[in-house]
This record gives structure tokens, sequence and C-alpha cells, in this order.
């Protein structure tokens, strides 16, 4: 499985976009992978930021690379 940083750098240099990290756990969790909690979310049901529909198909695309879906 890919890490946050690799699928970050391979947005970068394939689409010359930067994304968040919550990008990308909002797009594994869309995707059903299984998360931990994190320290610092204030709830299970909302999200400060969500991905951006553009920026999960980059995101889709990076983890379909590194074999993840």
């Amino acid at each position: 499985m890919a890490t946050y940083k690799q699928i970050h750098d391979y947005v970068k240099t394939t689409f010359g976009v930067v994304v968040k990290t919550c990008h990308i756990a909002h797009v594994k969790h869309l995707n059903g992978f299984d998360m931990k909690p994190a320290p610092n979310r204030r709830s299970e049901e909302s999200r400060v930021y969500e991905c951006p529909d553009d920026k999960r198909v980059m995101i889709e695309s990076a983890m379909k690379h590194f074999g993840m879906i």
C-alpha cells in the first residue's frame, strides 16, 4: 500500500496539482479502506475539508497506479 507522501508526489508530478492529506484520507474512506480514528477529528460524521470531485479523480488514479484499488 502506498503512503500518503507517495500518493501526494504522484499527483503532483502527473497532474501538477497539490492535494491535502485530508483529501487523500477522504478518498480512501470513500473507497472502503479501514481508517483509524484521527486524534484531532471532531466528529465521525463530519469533515472539515471534503475532497472536491476533480481532485478525487486524480487521487483515485494514483491509487490505481499503486495497486490500491
